[in-house]
């Protein structure tokens, strides 16, 4: 498995750390939500990268991608 699966399989099983919607899985935060991130900016580090791309996803209709890879896919460790 090369790198960029590995972080799409991350993704898909990471959830929000903190605020409202903490615990959130991140493709399931609510659309205006990610878009207020990319209006302020993503925070720095793994998680901004990571709703960076939930916000690219969304943005292109491909939510079901990482829902896919959700089930298809164990957490890993």
């Amino acid at each position: 498995m090369d790198k960029n699966q590995e972080q799409l399989i991350k993704l898909a099983h990471t959830k929000m750390p903190f605020g409202k919607y903490e615990g959130r899985f991140l493709i399931d935060l609510p659309e205006y939500y990610v878009v207020w991130y990319h209006n302020k900016g993503f925070p720095k580090g793994e998680l901004g990268q990571q709703l960076e791309l939930i916000y690219e996803l969304k943005l292109n209709g491909l939510e079901e991608l990482i829902r896919n890879i959700k089930k298809r896919y164990p957490k890993p460790r």
